[in-house]
């Protein structure tokens, strides 16, 4: 079977069935070995930089030559059927996951539950949630949505379509590495650079490409098409990531809405600067807007990249 039928079968699974929770779940075994292969690490190495870089690159080159034998096998084992292959990619899709966690939100705050409506979203982002009001809610989940479409769908459907169930996995890898040790603190500015470095490395390309996209699929949702773009094109720089500011940008100035700004971590407030203009005030009818506009950005990133693999890769 052609790899474009592949991703689209595990797409549409995902869309289905959604991102399961378990322990085994090949994301959450990354994050273990990561985690438990730490303190080893740095043991050995008395450059905390030497041992971050050689504990990615373990995982990412252990992850990738096991994803590989996986696929490999069911050649043999499965007559060839794509069953391994469609499950690996399954696993690193998370569309449906992200739409009903930011989902979950709208519906607390629709029954005037901020207290359940904050439980929500400190699952979805990683700043202090029981003080937010509403307003700080319904920012800190749409700030999530655009951030994580790159993450959870887009960037690993682009390293599908170009290297298969090993580019997604490996992908998946690298960014459960960044969200592991990728911090600026003390324990991890130097063991954790090599982790961030290379997620930035590996969403340079999807991130950019998904603006673009989800500046078509606003157009087709008729949101605010050139408000996107022009949005995109002046604050995409205003966030501390050099990636996630395009499609927070870019969701931004389709909502006609603003993002962005201060947030408290662990009782300290850290500022950051404001992305798009306060043109309608957040509400949560912008929660929907935002769902919709994530859910026509990951079909649209799919066809385009299946019919660009189909006339110039395959």
């Amino acid at each position: 079977m052609q790899l474009e039928y592949i991703i689209l079968i595990a797409f549409l699974l995902d869309l289905w069935i959604g991102d399961p929770v378990w322990r085994y779940h090949p994301v959450c075994i990354i994050g273990f070995v990561a985690n438990y292969l730490e303190h080893p690490f740095r043991r050995i190495f008395r450059s905390d930089y030497l041992a971050g870089i050689l504990m990615v690159l373990v995982i990412v080159v252990c992850v990738g030559t096991f994803v590989w034998c996986v696929c490999r096998l069911e050649r043999y084992a499965l007559s060839g059927a794509p069953v391994l292959s469609i499950l690996v990619l399954y696993y690193s899709i998370a569309t449906r996951d992200l739409i009903l966690h930011s989902r979950s939100v709208f519906k607390a705050l629709a029954t005037m539950s901020l207290i359940d409506a904050r439980r929500v979203v400190s699952k979805m982002v990683g700043r202090d949630a029981q003080s937010l009001n509403k307003t700080g809610v319904i920012r800190a989940a749409i700030e999530s949505v655009s951030e994580n479409t790159v993450d959870g769908i887009t960037a690993p459907l682009f390293y599908a379509l170009l290297f298969g169930p090993v580019g997604a996995m490996v992908y998946k890898a690298i960014n459960t590495l960044d969200s592991t040790f990728g911090y600026k603190n003390d324990r991890y500015i130097k063991f954790g650079w090599a982790s961030a470095k290379l997620d930035d490395l590996a969403n340079y390309l999807p991130a950019r490409l998904t603006a673009f996209v989800m500046w078509l699929a606003a157009g087709i949702l008729r949101l605010k098409f050139m408000d996107a773009i022009r949005v995109t094109w002046s604050d995409c720089r205003h966030h501390a990531s050099p990636n996630s500011g395009f499609s927070q940008a870019a969701m931004a100035g389709a909502l006609n809405i603003q993002l962005g700004g201060g947030n408290y971590y662990s009782g300290i407030f850290k500022p950051s600067p404001k992305i798009g203009k306060p043109n309608t005030p957040l509400n949560i009818q912008h929660i929907k807007q935002a769902n919709q506009l994530v859910l026509v950005t990951a079909i649209l990133f799919l066809l385009i990249g299946v019919f660009v693999r189909s006339k110039f890769v395959a």
